[in-house]
Formats: C-alpha cells, sequence, structure tokens
C-alpha cells in the first residue's frame, strides 16, 4: 500500500511535481513583471481576457475568479476552444481596451493555433500577450504581440500539466495583481510547497485507490477543484470519473455522484464567508455519506497545504494533492504514468488534428 514504485519515482510527473518549489524560486529571481505592467498602462488596457485550451485554460479562470478589476482592470476567462469556435461572436468587434493574454504549455494545439488566427484575421491591431513554455512554439514566436517564455525547466515532459500550470499562473499574477508582492508570495508559497510535498505523498500512498473522486471549492478554488479533477481524469485514463463544483452549487444536484468509495476533497478557501460555507458542507457530507471519504485541501486541512492569506495565490498549493493522488492511483491501476493513452491514441500530450474553419474579415 505504501509502495513508491520505481515507476512513480522515475515519471518524469512525479519529478516535475516535485520540481515546483525549486522552479518558482528561480523563476521568481528572474523574472520581472514591471515591464509589463508598464506596457499595459501605456497601453491603456481596461479588460483582459485570458485564453487557453484544458488546464491553459483553467489559469485564466482562476484569476478571473480572484482578482476581479484589480488595478482597475476587468478580467474575463474565454476559453481558446470557445473563442475558435465563436470567433465572430468573440473578435467582429472588441473593446478598444482590450489586451489577449494566451497561455500555453506547447504553444502550438489545435485551439492555439485557431486562436492566433483568428485574432489575426479578426482583429489584428488587438494587442497579445502569450505566455508559453516552449520556445520553439507558435505562441513563442507569434508576432502578434509580446510572448513570455518561462524556464524550460517547466515545459512537463509528462503527459499531465503541472510545473507548466502553477509556473504560467504565477507569472500571470505576478503581472495582474499589482497590489501583491509577488516575489515574496512566491518565495513563501515555495516553502509551504516543499514542506507539504513529502507529507502529502506519505498521506496519498497510505491510502486506498477511490472508485470516483468530488473536487469542491469556492471562487478560484472551484477551477483548482477543476484542474484537480482534470488530473485524476487524465492520468487514470477515465478509470476514476471525477467531478468538480463549486462548494454552494454542489448541493443542486451533484451531489448524486457520490457512492461507497467516494473520496470527495473540499479545497479551503483563505477568505470569509466562503471558509464557514465549505466547513458546513464538509459536515453534511460526513453524517450524509459515512461510506464516502470527505477531507479538506489546504490550511489547517486534511491534506495541510498551508495558506499565504489569499485563495488565488494559495491555489498552486491546492491542486498539488490532485497531482501526486493522480500519479499514484495510475501506477496502481497499471497504466503508463507518463502516457496513460499509449496505445490507444484516443487523447494526446498535445492536442492537434482539430480541423480549424476559415473566417473572413468583416467588411
Amino acid at each position: 500500500m505504501n509502495a513508491l514504485t520505481d515507476q512513480i519515482q522515475k515519471s518524469n510527473t512525479w519529478q516535475e511535481i516535485h520540481a515546483q518549489p525549486d522552479i518558482w524560486r528561480a523563476w521568481s529571481n528572474d523574472f520581472s513583471a514591471e515591464a509589463y505592467k508598464s506596457w499595459i498602462s501605456q497601453l491603456g488596457i481596461k479588460e483582459v481576457w485570458f485564453c487557453g485550451a484544458g488546464t491553459s485554460a483553467y489559469i485564466g479562470d482562476i484569476i478571473a475568479a480572484g482578482l476581479p478589476n484589480a488595478g482597475g482592470i476587468r478580467f474575463r476567462s474565454v476559453s481558446s476552444t470557445d473563442l475558435v469556435a465563436r470567433a465572430g461572436y468573440y473578435l467582429n468587434n472588441p473593446p478598444n481596451d482590450l489586451l489577449i493574454v494566451n497561455f500555453g504549455r506547447s504553444g502550438n494545439s489545435s485551439e492555439t493555433l485557431g486562436t492566433l488566427s483568428a485574432i489575426e484575421v479578426l482583429a489584428p491591431s488587438l494587442p497579445t500577450l502569450n505566455i508559453t513554455c516552449n520556445s520553439d512554439s507558435a505562441l513563442a514566436k507569434s508576432t502578434l504581440g509580446r510572448s513570455i517564455l518561462l524556464p524550460d525547466a517547466c515545459h512537463d515532459a509528462g503527459f499531465a500539466m503541472t510545473s507548466s500550470f502553477s509556473t504560467m499562473l504565477l507569472t500571470a499574477l505576478s503581472i495582474f495583481d499589482t497590489g501583491a508582492d509577488a516575489r515574496y508570495n512566491i518565495r513563501r508559497l515555495a516553502e509551504h510547497a516543499e514542506a507539504a510535498l513529502p507529507v502529502l505523498a506519505s498521506q496519498i500512498l497510505g491510502s486506498e485507490v477511490p472508485s470516483r473522486t468530488v473536487f469542491v471549492g469556492s471562487g478560484p478554488m472551484a477551477f483548482a477543484a477543476r484542474e484537480s479533477a482534470l488530473k485524476v481524469m487524465e492520468l487514470t485514463a477515465g478509470k476514476i470519473p471525477a467531478l468538480w463544483e463549486s462548494t454552494l452549487g454542489f448541493r443542486h444536484g451533484p451531489k448524486s455522484f457520490i457512492s461507497s468509495g467516494t473520496a470527495i476533497y473540499v479545497l479551503r478557501s483563505a477568505e470569509y464567508p466562503a471558509t464557514k460555507y465549505e466547513a458546513d458542507l464538509v459536515e453534511e457530507l460526513r453524517l450524509q455519506f459515512p461510506e464516502a471519504r470527505t477531507m479538506t485541501i489546504g490550511g489547517d486541512a486534511n491534506f495541510s497545504t498551508k495558506s499565504i492569506g489569499s485563495s488565488v495565490w494559495d491555489s498552486v498549493l491546492s491542486v498539488m494533492p490532485a497531482q501526486l493522488a493522480s500519479v499514484v492511483w495510475s501506477d496502481r491501476l497499471g497504466l503508463k504514468v507518463d502516457d496513460p493513452f499509449v496505445g490507444q491514441s484516443t487523447l494526446t500530450r498535445v492536442v492537434s488534428g482539430v480541423q480549424l474553419h476559415p473566417l473572413e474579415p468583416v467588411q
């Protein structure tokens, strides 16, 4: 039960999860957000759309939920999957004070290419900021705007996005959370992660593989819950169903998902009154579903990741239990951790092969 197998230890994914504290520290020293803040101010930006697909989209969801109108800027998460499908709706008459921020680990997914193409055809004068982990990518090489290239260490070799997710999120927060001391926050998060990871790993290695999982949270933690659920679905190749929902939304139907053997994780917020609603839900679920396991993630929780007092920043810590658990469960299910879909070709590390349909500029 407690065995840390060779596959787990040697997998890129396990190593990339544990590398996060060092990556964050080094990046906080190397990256300066001031030039980008100045550029955004000079452009007179009043609205920012965060775009990405899958995990990269959830980065924008977390920020938009956690930083409403920071620095006088309105934040909105627009997944590139939706922007590409409804390009005219978004780009035929965009706000003139808009900045589009594109996230991408590979920077080469079909939706990334489609987003860049849609902007070029429908709104070529729109300023863009591209944040990617791959120097040899369409996103990094795009001439539409400015690009931030993250350290090669967070260009995850594993199937699932882990260090790429957290480092792209922290990079964006460093730019757009204008009231925060980003370097100080990142260093504290690195300290908390470094202390938590071995304890979390031991807890997860000592637990059973659940039949299904649920992740819930409030505000930005709801989307950290979404990312947590995705990690489980990806690395277990769908063999462990995973659901995500908001704390108060969970009672409105999704609670029916719970059965014997379900592992329920409530991601704790740093802010009141969300903390109270989360505690109420935990108490209720433990009473109603004693055959399931209801656990908490966060400061002073079953899976303790501490807190720096801000849910939007804490989110990089709150996804770590799911990152670790997904690796362990993948291994115990007999899957290849770094490529759970090997031999199937139903899912790939970089989404490709989507037919992009041509667009015409509005006359």
